[in-house]
């Protein structure tokens, strides 16, 4: 079992219980974070890490992204959220195979390593057969990070033919993700057309017993779904522009959480990030998410600035709003996500006993010198070329700037289908 001594660093463990510890050190055995404290006795034989001028933190997580589309990467900057549903969803979404969307979610996976993000929930909506859903669940088990893959329909499929979840959800729970302490684990996007698909998609995720996804906005009534009995707890509610304080309470007191994408929220026009009233309210994890990397970069400290930016924006606009602070914004990157995905007992603070999901910080350039505030420099000064190590359960992902994975077939693969896609004439103009 390989032991690993992180030496002199600035850990910002998340934990309530520990705290921040300057000139600490950490001890990674196996999988696990086995110690945290200041002049640590490495075991016998460990490899030591002189981390001085480092900043430590648990590993970003990145709480709904829709992954296949990493294949697609920037190529739709000036979409309005209709206009992404009709050419992204409407158009190439039909026109990818299994072998595209394979590439296309190891592609977000990668990316999303590359940048410390150490968890993610893919929200996977382009399930279209079997051999989609077993390519894209092959892909993000080899990617070897954590991902909660959320099963979902695509948009034609839903047009033709309702939002009732189909049977081979079954199959993919049995079969693929039964291991609930796996890397990758299953859930469910269980939007529904009527109450009566709101209803058997809820009730499927009881059978199952896997937790559940979905978009939400104002538009919607969480107390509506509480009402016919279809509020699962433990949701993730997506988005959740323009709710009110009493949506924020019954999704509250069911054990939801919310995942704000302030980037693209707005710059697709979803409405307002819900970022400043959502952390005013007790007991309601606020995470962050990526969304669509058509739009926007797939790294965390994007979307850290914009939910700053837009928490701090609705401050200044209404004095009774709790001020937000670069804090409440780490959090909301790391043990919030956790938590709201249900993986705090697992991942999201340098907890020992906890996997070792790590991400290593260089403090020690121009550009972030000197260190007043390590929250701030993280959230506000840093971005992925900072990045040293990246570890997912003990194991090595990024080191020493690097990544440890050959990409070269994986970046192919993506020119291929960029370039079949552009034969076919499919665009984004």
């Amino acid at each position: 079992m390989t032991t690993r001594v992180f030496r002199n660093a600035h850990l910002l463990t998340m934990d309530p219980a520990l705290g921040d510890v300057e000139h600490g050190d950490l001890i990674v055995e196996g999988d696990r974070i086995l110690e945290v404290g200041t002049g640590l006795q490495a075991p016998a034989g460990a490899e030591i890490v002189d981390a001085t001028d480092r900043i430590i933190l648990p590993g970003f997580v990145d709480t709904h992204r829709h992954m296949w589309q990493g294949v697609l990467r920037g190529i739709a900057p000036g979409h309005t959220f209709e206009r992404y549903m009709e050419n992204i969803l409407g158009d190439f979404g039909p026109a990818m195979t299994p072998r595209d969307l394979y590439t296309g979610n190891l592609l977000s996976a990668r990316a999303a390593l590359a940048s410390g993000i150490t968890t993610i929930q893919d929200i996977s909506n382009i399930q279209d057969s079997p051999a989609h859903t077993d390519a894209l669940v092959a892909a993000l088990q080899e990617s070897g990070m954590r991902a909660v893959f959320a099963y979902g329909k695509s948009f034609p499929d839903i047009l033709a033919h309702g939002t009732v979840l189909p049977d081979d959800t079954r199959r993919v729970r049995a079969e693929l993700l039964a291991d609930t302490g796996a890397l990758v684990t299953m859930a469910l996007v269980t939007e529904g057309g009527s109450d009566a698909d709101e209803r058997a998609n809820a009730a499927l995720a009881r059978e199952l017993e896997v937790p559940v996804a979905r978009h939400f906005s104002s538009r919607l009534s969480a107390a509506h779904l509480r009402d016919i009995d279809a509020l699962r707890p433990g949701t993730t509610f997506i988005h959740g522009n323009g709710l009110g304080a009493e949506e924020l309470a019954v999704i509250a007191d069911s054990g939801g959480s919310i995942s704000i994408s302030p980037a693209i929220e707005m710059i697709m026009g979803h409405g307002y990030p819900m970022v400043a009233p959502a952390l005013a309210r007790p007991n309601l994890p606020v995470s962050l998410s990526v969304d669509v990397e058509v739009t926007v970069a797939g790294d965390m400290f994007t979307q850290m600035r914009a939910a700053y930016q837009a928490g701090r924006h609705a401050q200044h606009t209404d004095d009774s709003r709790t001020g937000v602070t670069v804090r409440d914004i780490l959090r909301m990157a790391t043990l919030d996500g956790a938590r709201g995905l249900a993986l705090a007992d697992r991942t999201g603070s340098l907890t020992p006993g906890k996997q070792a999901d790590i991400l290593v910080l260089r403090a020690d350039r121009p550009d972030v010198t000197p260190v007043h505030d390590p929250y701030s420099t993280v959230v506000l000064q840093m971005d992925r070329s900072h990045i040293d190590t990246v570890m997912v359960a003990g194991h090595d992902h990024i080191r020493a700037g690097r990544a440890v994975a050959d990409s070269s077939d994986l970046l192919r693969d993506a020119a291929r289908t960029a370039r079949r896609l552009g034969e076919a004439n499919i665009s984004a103009a």
